[in-house]
């Protein structure tokens, strides 16, 4: 069994993620070789919460342009969407 914080990489913190908060929806950043059942295992020991439901989704690497030239690529990520059963994930604490 890999290590949780192997797993979970780091929060999405973005806009979209922060409207997704509100409705008990947490954002991570996943290893891309890592199931469902990892994911909400890690989390769960990482953060000491209930999962109730994992979401996966691969967004894919595209090409970066600079000045109208291909000047490299952005590398594709997995993100983890978690619902909570109970518990809450802070982030920023005292801010």
């Amino acid at each position: 069994m890999k290590d949780p914080r192997q797993i979970i990489k780091r929060p999405l913190v973005t806009e979209k993620s922060s409207d997704a908060r509100e409705i008990n929806w947490h954002v991570f950043s996943v290893d891309k070789r890592s199931n469902k059942i990892e994911i909400k295992n890690a989390i769960e020991k990482i953060f000491g919460v209930k999962v109730e439901k994992v979401r996966t989704l691969i967004t894919t690497a595209k090409k970066v342009k600079r000045m109208g030239r291909i000047a490299g690529k952005r590398s594709s990520i997995k993100k983890a969407y978690v619902k909570l059963k109970e518990g809450t994930i802070e982030f920023y604490e005292g801010v």
